[in-house]
């Protein structure tokens, strides 16, 4: 089954769409986010007006036709402070039903939390429990404690960043009154909340949705030179947030939005984000916060998905597979947006070379489910993470596959990165049939392409083609967004086995477009997505 999830978030919309599974487990298989700032219109007049109600419809309806194109059986659409607080809120839920064709549901701040809370224990270990997990969107704070088997205390505050922004900063970089006014407000509205948390003693500080991850990418990124590309469970420490606060309101918004890490859409809020979580730090006493990357739509998906029998989620009898698959990336620590990434080009790849490779459909999906696991033995050491992600493979308890397909999926992780696949050998390889060997060195060959094409773990590559040419060649051209040098030159090192193995030449060609240019539908027709 197929859900998309629809936050409609006082700073942003976002959209997931996944693939939903029986054990509960999803997925992910597109994401949209449209920046409105909705809260701090709301703040600053308390409606949302006629210019952003027009932008907020056609945002909703272009999401919607995203999921639909996705497949989706389900859409679960949730308003929050921004809606449910502006006078005109009302009107834009009607409008949404009437001219997107999309119903929204009025949430209030506590069952905002209950969402983002099973979210957040479903991405990040609660140890040691319980935790304090705090959210901050724009036109609200949702403050909770508890611990893998469920809330203990949650509640609401009006203390989001669109509105802190909106309300109370008057100068750019913020003054010092600005700064006091921010204290002065967060500071008033934490301490009776925080004095009852207090009693139940949290050992864990938690934080979740686009400003306490900017921030978190923004401290690591002021202390190591680099921002990290995966923050989930990512802990860091007050004392490079307080580097970073002090940073951050010496400069202009224009000099944040440069910074490594900031989006430079979120540069104007995350003062008052800063302000925010060093409070709960001081308040709570607790020297570091660990960001979880999953928020409210992930909460949704997760609540949606327990609404169903368990037989209505099992329509794929090869879930088990894939499920099984996720679950061993997820205890390796894997580096999902990577992943998913390597394996939607594999599935490109694999779907461009039919004529070379001439392999089937359980083929096809060995591929795409060894891109997902191609990375995870990084858990164990970024030194000789190949052989160690070979170990895991065949050592994960994967359900639904054949001894052969583990040994396939193994030595897909195993010579991703580099050496060949020898029959004399003692690795799973040399115990596969002559056909097996054939099938998993024609995967392996495209998967070191695939790998290649996001050697930056940017994601740059948003599509890619075969263009005809004679044969003997293999000419790919890839829709790129950003400076894609690395993968080119990866991709003609680590193309040597598939031209070795197919006897072609590999041609690669880039194209640089904007985020939204491809024609993404246009591709998925040609096999291509």
């Amino acid at each position: 089954m197929r859900i998309a999830a629809l936050d409609l978030g006082s700073n942003s919309f976002h959209l997931i769409v996944v693939e939903a599974h029986a054990d509960g487990t999803f997925l992910p298989l597109a994401r949209e986010k449209e920046m409105l700032r909705l809260g701090g219109l709301v703040a600053a007049t308390g409606r949302i007006g006629e210019e952003a109600q027009e932008a907020a419809v056609a945002t909703v309806r272009r999401m919607k036709h995203v999921a639909e194109a996705q497949g989706a059986d389900e859409f679960v659409a949730l308003g929050t402070a921004a809606l449910r607080e502006a006078a005109d809120g009302g009107q834009l839920v009607d409008r949404l039903a009437d001219e997107a064709g999309v119903d929204v549901k009025i949430i209030d701040g506590v069952r905002e939390a209950q969402l983002v809370f099973r979210a957040i224990r479903a991405s990040v270990l609660i140890e040691p429990a319980p935790a304090l997990a705090a959210d901050l969107g724009g036109g609200s704070l949702e403050v909770m404690v508890g611990d893998r088997s469920g809330l203990s205390f949650a509640t609401s505050l009006h203390l989001g960043v669109g509105r802190l922004t909106a309300e109370l900063v008057e100068s750019d970089p913020p003054s010092k009154k600005d700064r006091s006014r921010l204290t002065a407000r967060v500071a008033s509205q934490l301490e009776p909340v925080m004095e009852e948390i207090g009693e139940l003693g949290p050992k864990l500080l938690i934080g979740s949705s686009g400003t306490f991850v900017a921030l978190a990418k923004m401290a690591v990124a002021l202390r190591d030179g680099q921002a990290p590309d995966v923050v989930n469970q990512l802990s860091v420490p007050a004392e490079d947030f307080a580097a970073l606060t002090k940073k951050i309101f010496e400069i202009t918004a224009a000099e944040r939005a440069k910074m490594p890490g900031c989006d430079a859409r979120r540069a104007e809020l995350v003062p008052a984000g800063a302000v925010v979580l060093g409070q709960l730090m001081a308040m709570s006493g607790l020297q570091a916060m660990t960001i979880s990357e999953w928020a409210l739509r992930e909460g949704i998906v997760l609540d949606a998905i327990g609404q169903h029998d368990r037989a209505e989620l099992l329509d794929d009898p090869r879930a088990l597979r894939r499920t099984s698959v996720l679950s061993l990336c997820r205890r390796s620590n894997w580096r999902q947006g990577h992943a998913q990434q390597v394996a939607r080009q594999a599935v490109a790849l694999f779907d461009a070379t039919v004529d070379l490779h001439q392999l089937g459909a359980e083929d096809r999906e060995l591929l795409e489910l060894g891109a997902l696991l191609h990375d995870i033995g990084e858990h164990i050491s970024r030194s000789d993470h190949d052989r160690h992600t070979a170990y895991l493979i065949e050592n994960g308890g994967l359900r639904g596959f054949s001894p052969d397909e583990i040994r396939i999926l193994s030595v897909l992780g195993r010579y991703h990165l580099r050496g060949t696949p020898k029959a004399s050998g003692s690795d799973a390889f040399a115990a596969l049939s002559a056909d097996d060997r054939r099938r998993a060195v024609a995967l392996v060959a495209l998967l070191r392409v695939a790998d290649a094409l996001d050697s930056a773990h940017a994601g740059l590559v948003s599509g890619l083609r075969r263009l005809p040419t004679e044969a003997g060649a293999v000419h790919l051209l890839a829709y790129v967004h950003g400076d894609a040098e690395l993968e080119r030159w990866m991709v003609r090192r680590k193309g040597e086995l598939l031209e070795k193995t197919f006897g072609v030449e590999l041609v690669l060609q880039v194209e640089a477009i904007g985020r939204g240019d491809f024609d993404l539908a246009e591709a998925e027709g040609a096999g291509l997505g």
